[in-house]
């Protein structure tokens, strides 16, 4: 996600500065569209506050790591309705605009030209593979630009950023699981993902299957440590047992937020900006494989938990 905005919207921002017998423009509970950076996000008021004779909201973006939480002004949040939806819309797609013209006129005024992109396909390759960090870590505000910049975080599609707000309602809110093992499991979808780079490129290419290797590793290592909810953690202690990895468990609704996660992680590995972008553009051709196809990847439904987070079975 992007940097705080301070865009001017029609949200309560008026109504928010009448002094502290003002009503709050937003309840706690409510959905909302919330500015971060240059983009619309939907997000959830979870706490509201007068300070200073202004009301401030606490909001947490559906989908997305807590750790994305934070206090806003009214002037960052939009009511969500139609209109303001194809606002967020619009957004999105002049932001994607954007970045292909930026790339276009990069790409002119590159020196080297074309000869340097076999040796962007091997840096980009190594990183999802061994993940090596910067000699030199870059500095705070440098991963926050890379991360929030990323073709990931920009091109997300939209219809995969409603399947992340059902994954997190469905799991948070309603108390239901995945059922495991997935088919088809993140191993299948990635051994088909190459089978069509296949038919597409008539050729194996050896980047891509470098990459799906790479997000393979990274799913494994990453699924018990950052993309579980509290109350799937037993549900993954009791299927994963002796040699089994993740990825032949687990399936489409756990890849998905590895790559919500991919940007932040992505910022701080030793590549050039340009080899960077590189190896997110063809990350990003993944997350549109498994857009077009949605509805064989995902669950419409998950199954109810029938045991709490402690293994007690609830009443």
């Amino acid at each position: 996600m992007g940097g705080s905005s301070n865009t001017t919207t029609s949200g309560g921002k008026d109504k928010d500065k009448g002094g502290k017998d003002s009503p709050a423009a937003f309840m706690e509970g409510d959905r909302v569209l919330a500015y971060h950076g240059p983009l619309l996000y939907e997000a959830k008021v979870q706490k509201t506050e007068n300070r200073e004779d202004e009301w401030r909201y606490f909001v947490h973006y559906l989908g997305w790591n807590k750790n994305w939480d934070e206090w806003v002004a009214s002037d960052r949040l939009l009511k969500l309705s139609e209109d303001n939806v194809r606002k967020q819309q619009e957004l999105q797609k002049n932001q994607t605009v954007d970045k292909t013209i930026k790339s276009g006129r990069s790409a002119q005024h590159n020196p080297k030209g074309s000869n340097a992109e076999p040796k962007a396909d091997k840096e980009d390759t190594k990183v999802l593979v061994k993940g090596k960090k910067r000699k030199n870590q870059l500095g705070a505000e440098e991963k926050e630009r890379r991360s929030s910049e990323s073709p990931l975080m920009s091109q997300f599609p939209l219809t995969l950023k409603k399947q992340l707000v059902d994954d997190w309602e469905f799991v948070t809110q309603l108390g239901k699981l995945v059922k495991l093992p997935r088919s088809p499991s993140v191993d299948d979808i990635l051994k088909k993902y190459l089978e069509h780079r296949v038919k597409k490129d008539n050729k194996i290419s050896d980047s891509y299957a470098e990459i799906t290797r790479g997000l393979r590793c990274y799913f494994d290592k990453a699924l018990p440590a950052m993309l579980l909810y509290k109350k799937e953690q037993k549900q993954y202690k009791d299927e994963i047992k002796g040699d089994f990895s993740p990825s032949t468990i687990y399936g489409a609704e756990h890849l998905l937020r590895l790559f919500v996660k991919l940007p932040e992680l992505l910022a701080s590995v030793n590549m050039e900006e340009d080899a960077l972008n590189k190896l997110q553009q063809k990350l990003l051709d993944i997350l549109k494989f498994l857009q077009r196809n949605q509805g064989s990847f995902f669950l419409s439904a998950y199954d109810s938990d029938s045991k709490g987070a402690d293994g007690v079975k609830n009443k």
